[in-house]
């Protein structure tokens, strides 16, 4: 798997906007990570005054976005590490199981108990510390998904507006009560940049 780097600090619209470049024409499978500041992105079936407290961002300069793959609304700030895989496979199911398969074993070869789910999360002792979405064309799939460091779950809390249905089929009383920080489960990594280094290692191995 090859291992890209673009430019530090853009948008989360302009990380998009690569992947969906690249998409246009892959010749391998290619991975990069990314960091952005405070962003809610929801999915593309998904409506933001349903999902999003946009009063909540619009006060604490909160970008909203929506991006093209499916799934669900997340919250991402500097402590969430964003991750992009494009390939030009488009066997859509089978590329995102792998891939998820690949991230959790990373996170299992340093002691943690990750496993994937059928809503396509990673949890960790039942909590969950990553979401991902993907998104075919003619020409590949973008997998892409986070990685919860040390992220803000007080901003995620009030961002974010999932419905008491959604809630209760995980069976929870909040999004917060849901997630975790990777920094909160293990010592393993000192900060975000040592995840990143990590996972980008591990998974371009692979």
């Amino acid at each position: 798997m090859k291992l890209l780097r673009f430019n530090e600090g853009l948008s989360l619209s302009e990380y998009l906007q690569i992947e969906q470049n690249m998409l246009k024409g892959v010749a391998e499978p290619s991975l990069f990570t990314w960091i952005v500041s405070p962003t809610v992105i929801y999915g593309r079936h998904q409506a933001a005054e349903l999902e999003v407290n946009e009063d909540y961002c619009s006060t604490h300069g909160i970008a909203v976005v929506q991006r093209k793959s499916g799934g669900g609304c997340v919250y991402a700030d500097q402590g969430n590490l964003m991750i992009s895989f494009i390939t030009p496979d488009t066997r859509s199911e089978q590329v995102f199981a792998d891939f998820l398969a690949l991230v959790a074993g990373a996170l299992q070869a340093k002691g943690l108990p990750a496993v994937t789910t059928s809503h396509n999360d990673i949890l960790v002792d039942g909590r969950k510390i990553s979401g991902w979405a993907c998104f075919t064309s003619s020409t590949g799939t973008i997998v892409h998904g986070t990685m919860l460091y040390d992220v803000d779950l007080d901003a995620l809390q009030n961002a974010i507006t999932p419905s008491k249905e959604k809630l209760q089929k995980h069976a929870v009383a909040s999004v917060r009560q849901r997630v975790a920080n990777l920094r909160e489960l293990t010592s393993v990594f000192t900060d975000i940049h040592a995840l990143r280094a990590y996972l980008e290692e591990a998974l371009a191995q692979s």
